[in-house]
């Protein structure tokens, strides 16, 4: 009889706890929900996302991922050094804030002594002249200029008929090629303009036009790609304009591009190359070169280093820049590497294994000189093109020289 009531008592205990688990349950997926319909009410800007969590982990270490994976994992723990110590939960915390690192004295001042923040570079190829003290630098609008409603006046306006007349050589191409649009010109930085066009304006990060940008030149790399029969996208879209209508802040540009090509690419499966193109704001020396009497824009290409397309997407670059070298010697800048705690590092790269980032010129180049630029540019860029479509075995053939 004592037996049966412990028995009886046993179950009864049993019950209680199921009944418990329930309602910690129950009360877990409300909550769980409840924070969900927080987060998705929120302001574009300050929802979490993938980005964002990129962001927020990206300064873990992966000693401190090993040390977390072993408190759960008998056999990775097994196998550590009994010397390692887990790293300080105080310095991972303010690295993570910060992106400071008691290791790494330059992260105390790359971002205010000009040239530090060049050590999250790598020159992958060195353009004649091209060293860590001549990098590009991004132009970084104020809040105040990047809420502007009104454009600063124009000083000049480009003659667009004398330079088609002075750059554009015809190539005939084949009608058939063009309909076939496999480039995709975007502009992440869409306001990007330059100094000699705009009145009253010195300022390289002042530089900022919604017209006289940096779309200038992606059209006319269109114009110069279909003269060689190379069907070509070029999308306007002005991300500045999204991202204020988000909420969100100037540093997540390429977050807005990323949705903008993604929707091009969906629309058209042809897209295989994606160029996004920035002007440089270096002055004038830095991005100026002097071919055959006349003057030209230099460039740089731009791979991320935290994408997994960036060992093809560097092949591109390196082709491309190879080709310039032996054609229009000095024009390119050379390749460059960018990734770590104080630059994008990806700029898209992943979406497509030919995606590239263009600098073409910088602050103080003219339209004349960056169209001859887009010229040689598309010179090669065709010749690259073809042979690849050859390779892969498309019975297209090239448009034929004049």
């Amino acid at each position: 009889m004592k037996s049966y009531k412990n028995r009886s008592y046993i179950v009864t205990l049993n019950i209680s706890s199921v009944i418990k688990a329930g309602v910690i349950f129950f009360l877990a997926l409300v909550l769980m929900f409840s924070i969900s319909g927080l987060l998705t009410a929120l302001k574009p800007g300050y929802r979490v996302n993938s980005n964002l969590i990129h962001q927020a982990t990206k300064h873990l270490s992966s000693k401190v991922l090993f040390h977390f994976l072993a408190t759960d994992t008998q056999m990775i723990k097994a196998g550590m050094q009994d010397t390692e110590e887990f790293p300080s939960l105080g310095n991972t915390i303010i690295n993570m804030a910060t992106n400071i690192s008691f290791k790494d004295p330059r992260s105390f001042i790359g971002r205010e002594l000009p040239g530090f923040a060049f050590f999250d570079s790598e020159i992958l190829v060195a353009g004649e002249g091209t060293d860590f003290t001549n990098l590009p630098i991004e132009s970084v609008p104020s809040d105040k200029i990047f809420h502007a409603k009104e454009d600063p006046n124009l000083k000049e306006v480009p003659n667009e008929s004398q330079q088609k007349k002075e750059n554009d050589t015809k190539h005939n191409p084949a009608s058939s090629d063009l309909e076939k649009k496999t480039v995709y010109i975007y502009f992440t930085h869409t306001r990007e303009s330059f100094l000699p066009y705009l009145d009253g304006i010195t300022d390289p990060n002042a530089a900022q036009h919604s017209k006289i940008n940096v779309t200038n030149v992606g059209m006319k790399l269109k114009e110069q790609l279909e003269d060689r029969g190379i069907g070509t996208i070029v999308d306007k879209t002005d991300v500045q304009t999204l991202l204020i209508q988000k909420g969100w802040k100037y540093p997540q540009s390429y977050q807005e591009s990323r949705e903008v090509i993604q929707t091009a690419m969906n629309k058209n499966r042809d897209l295989n190359y994606l160029i996004d193109i920035h002007r440089d704001s270096r002055r004038k020396k830095d991005t100026t070169i002097t071919i055959n009497g006349q003057s030209y824009a230099k460039i740089a290409f731009v791979i991320g280093g935290n994408n997994p397309n960036y060992e093809k997407n560097a092949k591109l670059a390196k082709q491309l820049d190879k080709l310039l070298q032996e054609k229009y010697k000095g024009l390119s800048r050379g390749v460059l590497k960018k990734e770590g705690s104080l630059t994008n590092g990806k700029f898209n790269q992943d979406l497509s294994s030919n995606a590239i980032l263009i600098e073409v010129g910088g602050v103080d180049n003219t339209f004349e000189e960056m169209y001859r630029t887009t010229a040689a540019l598309a010179d090669v860029f065709s010749e690259y093109y073809w042979q690849a479509e050859q390779v892969d075995g498309n019975q297209s053939n090239p448009p034929s020289k004049q």
